[in-house]
């Protein structure tokens, strides 16, 4: 074990491996399960690589190595990573390894979202005073106006607060393209409904540096080097876990999925992959087509 002013607490550093969540894997600590060079290992002990540590007299495994997805959600999807809830996330993406939404997107919404299994960059992307970008194309049930616009772009009062000014432009006679720094539960439909406007359609475009593309619904792909610096380079200094916006925030990024929830699916390589191994490859050079329904 290491001092205490070095390493990695241990609950921190078993969920990290992908086995359990935090919490659970304070519980194991607590029922005496886990034991750090020998010994049974305390709370709040801190640990590192160099440490043996077994849980039930098993070897804990390796931290994996960090998993960035880019996911074009179809509507129907929910973002979850209960796999006792029909159409989970984890169950559309099908990816090998345990891995989590970074935020949420609606059910009846599609489009962009990202999904990981490094907590750290979740919470730092996810924390409420980094107002950081996320684009989307959406459709309402009548005609816009001017007056509608202005409204939205200056913030609008919902969920006992005001949304924070954000870019608002109309593109169509009923559909308009925002740009969002704040993530605030259903927040477009709720600023729209307030303003007497129903959402009919809404998906999310880009989020920070990464733009959904050509990427097809149902298909994911990994992100670049490229594309992982700037974000990293954007996040920089934020602060992680404790200071993480509980808004928008997922229960997996907060806790992790429970034991036994990993993420299934075969071994993948980068590419946009299918949801659905089942589904014939499209003739998009390499490319599968996805199945599923969902969205915002």
């Amino acid at each position: 074990m290491t001092a205490e002013n070095g390493g990695t607490r241990l609950n921190k550093f078993i969920s990290e491996t992908g086995i359990c969540s935090r919490r659970e894997a304070d519980r194991l600590i607590e029922q005496r399960q886990v034991t750090v060079n020998g010994q049974v290992a305390g709370m709040g002990v801190k640990v590192t690589s160099a440490d043996k540590i077994t849980i039930n007299g098993k070897p804990l495994r390796a931290k994996p190595q960090p998993v960035y997805l880019v996911y074009n959600k179809p509507i129907g999807i929910t973002c979850t990573t209960d796999q006792a809830i029909p159409g989970n996330i984890v169950d559309a993406v099908n990816y090998k390894a345990r891995i989590f939404p970074i935020g949420r997107l609606d059910k009846p919404s599609s489009g962009l979202i990202l999904l990981t299994n490094d907590g750290d960059i979740v919470n730092k992307i996810l924390r409420a005073g980094n107002a950081h970008e996320k684009e989307y194309i959406v459709s309402v049930d009548k005609a816009i106006t001017d007056d509608f616009v202005a409204r939205m772009a200056a913030g609008v009062p919902i969920l006992d607060t005001v949304t924070k000014p954000c870019k608002v432009r109309k593109i169509g006679p009923k559909t308009f393209n925002i740009i969002l720094t704040q993530g605030l539960n259903r927040q477009i439909r709720r600023m729209a409904e307030y303003l007497g406007f129903q959402v009919t359609s809404l998906k999310r475009i880009r989020i920070m540096n990464i733009a959904l593309g050509e990427l097809k619904v149902g298909q994911w792909r990994e992100l670049s080097p490229r594309e992982l610096g700037v974000i990293n380079a954007m996040v920089e200094g934020s602060s992680k876990t404790e200071e993480a916006s509980r808004l928008d925030v997922p229960k997996a990024a907060r806790k992790g999925p429970r034991v036994g929830q990993d993420g299934r699916g075969k071994a993948a390589t980068p590419g946009a992959r299918s949801t659905r191994p089942d589904r014939e490859k499209a003739n998009t050079g390499g490319k599968r087509s996805g199945a599923g329904r969902r969205g915002r």
